[in-house]
């Protein structure tokens, strides 16, 4: 099987209901030029309470969070449980201060790895 490295760039250091706070690690921080320019960003994050065997293996689900009651693939849901334990929501980019974003909408809990963050353009 092919793998790859992902080097974690920051974590979730504090969630209060719909508000979040991620703290970019200061050597990844310059990264952070200009994202202030963005009021919506793509935020790419590692299930880490669900990285174990278990969990990487499972390739269907039934999504209950919205009412379904019929399995479907992993793919086609946003379970948490899949082969490679990435998350991804649009949030809306509250404040940048040194290395610390506050953001609104990210469904990740304290202490979630970051992976990634990209701007998100209005279209």
């Amino acid at each position: 099987m092919e793998t790859g490295e992902v080097r974690f760039i920051g974590k979730v250091t504090k969630v209060e209901e719909d508000i979040s706070t991620i703290e970019i690690k200061p050597e990844y921080c310059e990264g952070l030029d200009r994202l202030d320019m963005y009021k919506e960003i793509k935020v790419l994050y590692w299930f880490h309470l669900r990285d174990n065997e278990k969990h990487r293996t499972v390739l269907t689900v039934i999504p209950r969070r919205h009412g379904e009651t019929e399995e479907r693939g992993v793919f086609a849901s946003g379970s948490p449980s899949r082969p490679n334990p990435i998350g991804l929501t649009v949030v809306e980019l509250l404040s940048i201060e040194g290395c610390t974003l506050t953001v609104r909408g990210l469904d990740a809990f304290e202490d979630s790895p970051i992976v990634d963050l990209k701007p998100s353009p209005h279209v």
